[in-house]
């Protein structure tokens, strides 16, 4: 790879890694995939301000960590092919779905991984020779183990728990079903190329397809979300952006009832939860309790997005998300 490229420290079981390495494959920008692992693990250490996946190194030396800001970097720099709709209202939207993604799809996909031991057992030993390449068998199924050990009690990071696990289900199989309407009429989310949303969605869903009992239930319910993962490995411009009165038949629905009726009020409880220094939020999410320890990484995201919303709203936004039951979780206190 030429000394130009920029170098992506990521792992193929990262969805916010295989994020990044998609958005890259889509600009054509130069860049060396690059798996952590043991070998190059002080290389990532000099450069990593956190201990965290995906760290791209540009070709200045720079570092760049968090993949929704290292889009968003990247897009300043190599603005075309646009990742944005024209359309304010349809931006807006994808902005939404990605953080949607980032925060509440990972709960399904960490839930699913790391819940039911043939999950644990795949990604475990998938990690484990990611991080140790050319390890004989013994090494592997030893490491494998400790990784099963030292992930599994993490469940509870994501709020996945026996008594919330039925509602994350619920949600993904939700999601697939809602995708799969969606996509029955155009090759990616906002029409024929690619939009942050994109990004942000398929990431957590590849994940998910890669482990057993998520995938199985991917491939039987829903082959064209399949294919557009799948797509969205390599993803291109084949058209257009589409306007959003030909995408709102089947996204608002998406927004009504994941965004508005779960996302959200589960995003103001966690903030209710850290204002009040409460050790637990506490929401009823689609009539059942949900319960967990406080996410303040979300809680500065969520300021963040009310604070864009604030500085684009305007009386056409504000209808939409009304009728998708989302403006007070948009607008805030």
């Amino acid at each position: 790879m030429a000394d130009a490229a920029y170098r992506i420290f990521g792992s193929e079981l990262s969805p916010y890694s295989v994020k990044v390495r998609s958005y890259f494959r889509y600009k054509g920008i130069p860049h060396e995939w690059v798996p952590r692992n043991a070998s190059n693990v002080d290389e990532f250490r000099r450069h990593a301000k956190l201990p965290l996946i995906p760290l791209v190194l540009a070709p200045d030396g720079s570092a760049l960590q968090d993949s929704t800001p290292v889009l968003e970097r990247m897009e300043a720099a190599f603005p075309e092919p646009s990742i944005q709709p024209d359309e304010p209202l349809a931006a807006f939207v994808s902005a939404l779905l990605e953080e949607y993604a980032d925060e509440w799809g990972n709960k399904a996909m960490f839930h699913y991984r790391w819940m039911y031991e043939p999950d644990q057992r795949s990604a475990a030993e998938r990690l484990a020779r990611e991080n140790l390449p050319g390890a004989d068998p013994e090494t592997v199924a030893r490491t494998a183990d400790g990784v099963r050990a030292r992930m599994v009690p993490r469940l509870s990071f994501v709020g996945s728990s026996p008594e919330t696990g039925g509602t994350i289900e619920a949600s993904f199989e939700r999601e697939i079903a809602l995708l799969e309407a969606h996509l029955a009429e155009r090759p990616y989310l906002f029409g024929a190329r690619p939009a942050l949303a994109d990004f942000g969605v398929f990431a957590q869903l590849y994940e998910c397809l890669t482990d057993p009992t998520p995938g199985a239930s991917l491939r039987a319910k829903a082959p064209r979300t399949v294919g557009w993962i799948e797509r969205m490995l390599a993803p291109k411009v084949e058209g257009d952006f589409e306007r959003w009165s030909a995408l709102e038949p089947t996204l608002l629905p998406f927004l009504r009832d994941e965004v508005g009726a779960i996302f959200l009020p589960w995003s103001e409880a966690n903030r209710v939860a850290l204002e009040a220094g409460s050790e637990t939020l506490e929401v009823s999410l689609a009539g059942r309790p949900f319960r967990q320890k406080p996410q303040k990484y979300h809680a500065r995201s969520l300021a963040v997005l009310r604070a864009r919303y604030a500085a684009a709203r305007s009386e056409t936004l504000d209808a939409l998300f009304e009728r998708a039951g989302c403006l007070a979780g948009l607008r805030g206190a």
